[in-house]
C-alpha cells in the first residue's frame, strides 16, 4: 500500500515499545520507522528519517516527555505527537495532537493516529483536561517514589536514601528526576511544597 502513516514510538519500557510494534506491523496502513527507548536519540536519527507521527510516553529518564515535546514541535512542527501515558493524573495539551491511556485498546490506538495524521484532528481521550495547565494528584508517584519523597523532606542525601531503601544511587537519582518532572518543581523547596499540598508529605 502507498502513503502508509509513518510512525515512531518513544518508551522506556520494551514490553510496551513490543506491543506497539506488533499492533502496527499487522496493518497494512501502518509502517514502523523505528523505535527508541531513549528521547534524546529520536531527535538525532528523525532528521534523517521524518515520520508523520511521533508516538511518545511523557514519564522518562535522562529527558521527560515534556522537554522532548517542545523540542520536536519546535524543530519539526510538521509530525503529529501522540502521547500515550500511564498517568490520567497529568495531562497537557500543549504541543500536543492526541493524548491516550496505556490501557488504549489496539483499535483505539489505530483509530487515533489515522485521525490525527490524515484527518489533522485532535484525539484525547474522553476525560482528558482541555486546559494547558497540569494537574496532580496524590497518585501519580509510585509508593516507591511517595517513600523517596518523605525521605527527601527529611533532609536525607541520595546516598543515604540509597543506602536506607538498598538501591543505587543511580536509581534513586532517576527517581527524583521524575519525581522532579512529574510534580513539576525546579528544586526541593518547590518539592516540600507541592507535596505537602497533595499530602503525601505531612
Amino acid at each position: 500500500m502507498k502513503n502508509k502513516i509513518r510512525v515512531v514510538i518513544v518508551d522506556d519500557h520494551q514490553m510496551f515499545l513490543d506491543g506497539i510494534v506488533s499492533v502496527f506491523s499487522k496493518d497494512e496502513h501502518f509502517e514502523v520507522l523505528f523505535t527508541e527507548n531513549r528521547a534524546k536519540l529520536v531527535l538525532e536519527k528523525i532528521k534523517d528519517n521524518l515520520p508523520d507521527i511521533v508516538i511518545t510516553d511523557i514519564s522518562m529518564p535522562e529527558m521527560n516527555g515534556l522537554e522532548f515535546i517542545k523540542q520536536l514541535r519546535t524543530n519539526f512542527p510538521l509530525i503529529k505527537i501522540l502521547v500515550i501515558s500511564m498517568f490520567n493524573d497529568l495531562k497537557s495539551n500543549r504541543d500536543i495532537d492526541g493524548y491516550l491511556s496505556k490501557e488504549t485498546d489496539s483499535h483505539e490506538l489505530k483509530n487515533a493516529v489515522k485521525k490525527i495524521v490524515l484527518d489533522n484532528e485532535k484525539y484525547f481521550i474522553n476525560n482528558f483536561n482541555n486546559s494547558e495547565d497540569l494537574i496532580f494528584k496524590k497518585t501519580i508517584l509510585s509508593k516507591r517514589e511517595q517513600e523517596i519523597v518523605q525521605l527527601i523532606a527529611n533532609e536525607l542525601t541520595s546516598e543515604e536514601i540509597a543506602e536506607k531503601l538498598f538501591l543505587s544511587k543511580t536509581t534513586i537519582e532517576t527517581h527524583r528526576k521524575n519525581i522532579f518532572y512529574k510534580l513539576n518543581v525546579k528544586n526541593i523547596a518547590g518539592l516540600i511544597k507541592k507535596a505537602i499540598h497533595l499530602g503525601i508529605v505531612k
